[in-house]
């Protein structure tokens, strides 16, 4: 509300649209909390005079639980990665025993009166951005060491009676500059019912979070974290990719209105979960369905998606970050997701960390391009010791079902034989050890490096089926950072570079006679998934959600139509003339 300065009334704010990019489907309509960090879930609460004693009191014993925790993983980082990396953690216990900068915090906590998450976080980033503007190396090192022992502090605050979203009645919606994965899920599981943010492309892997958890989400809005505030009512359209904010009753109306038909038409999709994915002319498709957090097994099922075509295992660390997961923990997900999709495969794909996925701790490293560097099958080979906990877990797992394993961001084929090797000698151990585990398993690679697809034909005799990652393989062979919104316009799934690779891969897969299924965003957009069709692709994998309409527009569609739409594709000069050339024959919108 604003207020008349000639009657002191409260008057309306003025509505405002915003146009951005809508990347997780569905209406939201509650009260902003606005995120002030990019890098953690911090709100800045206001405290009354009489609350700041007890919350200083809630900080000192912060402190205590935060050296416990830090001193606990230092001592497990030892055993599983030596004593260099347990280094790191003993300096983050020297800095909560640092009374300077603990004064500080109290000092803050005092002065504005705030609740200490938001007091450490501010004095941290202060503190870090000091740091960050010395020449010395051993200064920068020593800023980042800051902010860790930040997020340490901040995650024993919320284990102290934490200011949790809880305490704000109503719908809530997150307005930020940026969100974590991590930040995605733990909000997501607060009940967020959206979420509207500056940075972030539609298949980043927040997008694909707010998919699992079926959370609105609309990206690419610069400024908003400006432009809304505290307790403003907001609308946010994840389909059109539009926010509303301060919007009027009819606004309001109406979107509530597009929620209801949304709904009914999910459930009459949903009601042909038992029908066959056959075109009209016979050719019968595998839908089966990508998922990242438990919660989305029962979704798989009540979907009617034929098994599981990717688990992205590495969401189980970003739940746990930044502590890695123990091999009971990956054990007893495994197993279920088996037990629950059996008698069909589950895929479940190895560790994809590195990039901007993985804690500095375990890296070892620094990299200033991260995308291009350490990361996926990579990572797994140069730290063995990190993977074998996983390995063990999967093989142990897969004696309860149809263990598919996937191996990411393969580019040679040295690769794949030194993931075989290495995945031999923990069998070997499990059978050392007298530990039941599968018997046999299928091992695949994802083709989302473009030196993959144009190997195709040499990596389909070294493994038992591909996985096409349409979307880093779009990112890599078109140079399009998939998360920048200055060039999404560039990032065109139905470019012909990215068909012909696809026509490639699966010419090379059928002749060595394995399968191959796509697993990125374009198996779940209608029009993309028809062309995949066209060319050969007969597994699809997707949220899912979306199974039930992928599935009814194959059933309307004939595959001797979509061959031929295909091959034309293929000679097109632009991802322009793929599209005008689809709309013209009405491929994706049944004929």
């Amino acid at each position: 509300m604003a207020v008349d300065p000639s009657s002191g009334r409260q008057e309306p704010l003025a509505m405002q649209f915003l146009q951005g990019l809508g990347v997780s489907e569905g209406i939201a309509i509650g009260r902003a909390v606005c995120l002030e960090t990019r890098l953690e879930e911090v709100y800045r609460f206001p405290l009354p005079p009489e609350e700041i004693e007890e919350e200083l009191e809630r900080f000192r014993r912060a402190i205590g639980q935060a050296r416990s925790d830090v001193e606990s993983l230092g001592e497990r980082v030892g055993l599983e990665l030596g004593d260099d990396l347990a280094g790191i953690f003993e300096a983050h216990s020297m800095l909560l025993g640092d009374q300077h900068l603990l004064d500080r915090i109290e000092g803050r906590i005092r002065d504005e009166a705030v609740n200490a998450e938001w007091a450490v976080w501010e004095t941290a980033n202060e503190l870090r951005e000091r740091f960050a503007s010395l020449q010395s190396e051993r200064f920068r090192d020593r800023g980042e060491d800051l902010q860790d022992v930040g997020r340490h502090l901040i995650r024993a605050l919320q284990g102290v009676s934490h200011h949790e979203l809880s305490e704000i009645a109503g719908d809530v919606v997150v307005i930020a500059d940026d969100l974590t994965p991590s930040d995605a899920v733990r909000l997501g599981r607060q009940g967020v019912v959206g979420f509207a943010i500056e940075a972030g492309g539609r298949t980043s892997h927040t997008a694909i979070i707010a998919h699992s958890l079926n959370i609105p989400l609309v990206t690419g809005l610069p400024g908003i974290t400006r432009l809304a505030a505290y307790d403003d009512l907001v609308v946010v359209d994840g389909t059109s990719g539009k926010v509303v904010l301060h919007p009027t009753d009819h606004v309001i109306k109406e979107h509530l209105q597009k929620q209801q038909f949304a709904q009914a038409l999910e459930e009459e999709l949903a009601a042909t979960r038992d029908l066959p994915a056959v075109t009209r002319d016979g050719l019968s498709v595998d839908l089966a369905a990508n998922i990242d957090l438990s919660e989305e097994i029962e979704d798989a099922v009540r979907y009617g998606a034929t098994g599981i075509g990717l688990y992205r295992s590495e969401f189980l660390y970003i739940e746990r970050s930044p502590a890695m997961p123990s091999e009971e923990e990956h054990y007893a997900l495994y197993r279920q997701l088996l037990e629950a999709m059996a008698p069909h495969p589950v895929v479940i794909r190895t560790y994809d960390l590195g990039g901007r996925k993985l804690a500095r701790e375990v890296m070892e490293t620094h990299e200033d391009n991260p995308v291009l560097g350490l990361r996926g099958i990579r990572l797994t080979l140069a730290r063995p010791q990190v993977f074998r906990t996983q390995l063990r877990a999967l093989f142990r797992a897969g004696y309860h079902g149809d263990l598919w394993v996937l191996l990411p961001m393969v580019g040679t084929l040295d690769e794949v034989r030194q993931f075989r090797l290495f995945a031999d000698s923990v069998r070997d151990e499990l059978e050392g050890e007298g530990i039941t585990f599968a018997a046999t398993y299928k091992l695949g690679v994802m083709i989302e490096v473009p030196s993959a697809a144009l190997i195709a034909d040499h990596l389909a005799g070294e493994v038992d089926f591909f996985s096409i990652g349409t979307n880093d393989l779009i990112q890599y062979a078109l140079a399009v950072d998939r998360n920048n919104e200055h060039v999404t316009h560039l990032y065109q799934p139905l470019h012909p570079a990215i068909l012909r690779m696809v026509d490639f891969v699966v010419t090379q897969a059928a002749k060595a006679g394995i399968p191959v299924s796509v697993c990125g965003e374009m198996a779940a957009d209608p029009l993309a998934a028809m062309v995949l069709l066209g060319l050969g692709v007969e597994r699809l994998s997707m949220s899912p959600r979306r199974v039930p309409a992928i599935k009814a527009r194959i059933r309307s569609l004939a595959i001797e139509e979509l061959r031929k739409d295909a091959r034309r594709c293929l000679d097109l000069g632009s991802a322009a003339e793929v599209v005008e050339y689809l709309a013209s024959r009405r491929v994706g919108a049944g004929r």
